[in-house]
This record gives C-alpha cells, structure tokens and sequence, in this order.
C-alpha cells in the first residue's frame, strides 16, 4: 500500500481528531492501529510529528493582525496557483486569518510532496482550524467545502 502521510492525517482527522481523542506521539494503540491497516511506519511517524508541531504552533499568539503576504519560491514550487488563489479565498472570506493561513502554509511546507494538491490543502486547513478551538464557525465553512457540502467559489 502506497500511502503518503495526507492518507494518515485524513485517516487520523476522520476517526479520532473530530472526536477530541488525545494523539500524542506516545499513543501505541493507535500506531499500531494505523500499521494494521496498512500504513507505512514511516508515514505513521510522520503524521504524528506533523501533528505534534502543529499542536505546538497552535499556542502562538502572534500581535501582527493583518498583513500582505507575499510566497517565498520555494511556496510557489509547492503551491500552485490554484493553491495559492484558494488560501487568498479563504482568507478573504474570513475562514482564515493571517495567522492561520501562516500556519497551513507551514504545516504543507513540511510535508515532503513536491507538489501539494488542492484537496490535500483543503484538509490541511482543516486540520489547523480544528487544533483552533476559538473559531468553531470557520472550521464548520471549511467542512462544508471539505465534504462538498457548499460550492469552491462563493460569489
């Protein structure tokens, strides 16, 4: 089975995240249900780590409130144009804020693709919205467009 850490997360955030079940790094029991159904070891790992710096990142408190963000190149390796246009969306519809959108964009800069795909973005923010417990609203806009309950593009 070919599963890249997005699988694991996805598998993770569906079965345990939503459900506020502690997924500390030290947690066996779910690793080892995680190997049993067919996840990479290394992947498990990884998952775990990319949560464990998330639930890190999610204690800072940065004073700026707005800014004008500008992608490094090596974003715009990674993040496509559609990726790029769909977090200035979000952000413009108020369903992330400048530090959130800092946030998802560092949680994908750590994954090792080459390229992230759009639906990998959209679950990444919703996985930084869930580890936001301040804004359930936000986190329930970007649900709807997860499970495409409401349209990409909201005119």
């Amino acid at each position: 089975m070919k599963e890249n850490i997005f699988d694991v997360l996805i598998y993770l955030f569906e079965n345990y995240l939503d459900n506020d079940i502690d997924l500390t790094p030290d947690n066996e029991d779910i690793k080892t249900e995680l190997l049993q159904a067919g996840f990479e070891p290394t992947e498990v790992n990884n998952a775990f780590d990319w949560l464990e710096t998330l639930a890190i990142q999610s204690t800072i408190k940065p004073s700026v409130s707005a800014a004008f963000r500008i992608f490094s190149p090596q974003e715009e390796v990674k993040l496509d144009i559609e990726c790029r246009n769909f977090l200035l969306f979000l952000e413009h519809n108020g369903i992330l804020t400048p530090i959130t959108r800092e946030i998802v964009i560092d949680r994908l800069m750590a994954v090792e693709n080459k390229r992230i795909a759009l639906d990998e973005l959209k679950w990444t923010v919703l996985m930084v919205l869930l580890s936001q417990s301040d804004d359930d609203i936000a986190f329930s806009r970007m649900e709807d467009i997860v499970y495409d309950l409401t349209p990409d593009l909201l005119h």
